[in-house]
């Protein structure tokens, strides 16, 4: 009898402990649900997400992260990083390359507005390609610093390699459609995590307008614009700032936005591809109303 009652005893222990893991259980569901409220939602037009904390690291929000995507412009990020990483003398002339420039033209890219021949600077170029996406201008830098495209879209393979973007394969230094030309939003918030560790990067990718060096064919030089920066209002930005920017927009990528954002001090990157795109000459913008979205559902 006395082992029948210790027997009964032990097994009501174990229904009260389980009874009160039950509800410890629910509460932190509730208190994880309520934090991470937004990470079930999916009120957003873009396919491809991918948001993370740069402190440390971690992924704060994911929609097919690593899924192929096309990158349009986000390639210049590469673009840009690897020529940084090639240059000695940012004030150096580099002449925009007349063959290049005529290819981008014929292919009717995104231009900064530099002329074939003319006299810029390297650092013209970086921020030409970054801030108004200029294809002339990330087409000079391949050619000043590997001799020719081809060879700089190798560096720019063998850094996706060695940053072990596995999901990441270029074919050109400027974002122009290529079936072969791809990426994901990991691998893309990766490289541009990678990239902002860079001073001379960050301080391009945060800069809002950028005056170029005079020259005979633009005396007073070219003013440069963050395709970013500048679609932003501040309304737009309450609890939150974006402090730096990268778009990308071609018919099959649909619109695509690299971002750097600070929320209480904290820098997150935000990485949104493939919002649809039905007349590229009126875009509806979709992939800033997600970037909106994210940061402000972060900033709560």
């Amino acid at each position: 009898m006395g082992k029948f009652s210790t027997i009964v005893k032990i097994f009501a222990i174990i229904i009260v402990i389980l009874c009160i893991s039950f509800k410890l259980g629910d509460k932190v569901n509730i208190v994880e649900m309520s934090f991470f409220r937004f990470l079930e939602s999916d009120d957003y037009s873009s396919p491809y997400i991918y948001m993370m904390d740069r402190k440390t690291e971690s992924s704060i929000y994911e929609k097919k992260p690593n899924s192929r995507a096309y990158p349009a412009s986000l390639t210049k990020i590469m673009t840009t990083i690897v020529a940084l990483e090639n240059i000695e003398d940012l004030s150096e002339y580099a002449p925009i390359d007349v063959e290049t420039y005529k290819e981008m033209v014929a292919s009717n890219a995104s231009m900064a507005g530099f002329f074939g021949r003319e006299q810029v600077t390297y650092r013209d170029l970086l921020y030409g390609t970054v801030l108004s996406s200029g294809g002339e201008a990330a087409n000079s830098l391949a050619v000043h610093v590997a001799g020719n495209v081809e060879d700089f879209v190798q560096m720019m393979n063998d850094k996706a390699v060695e940053l072990e973007l596995n999901g990441t394969h270029f074919t050109n230094p400027e974002g122009l459609h290529n079936r072969k030309q791809y990426t994901t939003a990991s691998d893309m918030a990766r490289l541009l995590d990678y990239a902002l560790d860079n001073g001379h990067f960050k301080e391009i990718f945060t800069t809002e307008t950028f005056q170029t060096t005079s020259t005979l064919d633009h005396p007073d030089g070219i003013l440069l614009k963050s395709t970013v920066l500048t679609a932003l209002y501040e309304d737009d930005k309450k609890g939150f700032k974006i402090i730096g920017g990268k778009s990308g927009t071609t018919n099959e990528a649909g619109q695509c936005w690299a971002t750097l954002g600070l929320v209480g001090g904290r820098e997150y990157i935000s990485i949104v591809m493939g919002a649809p795109l039905e007349d590229i000459s009126q875009p509806d913008k979709a992939q800033i109303a997600d970037t909106i979205k994210l940061y402000k559902k972060i900033s709560k």
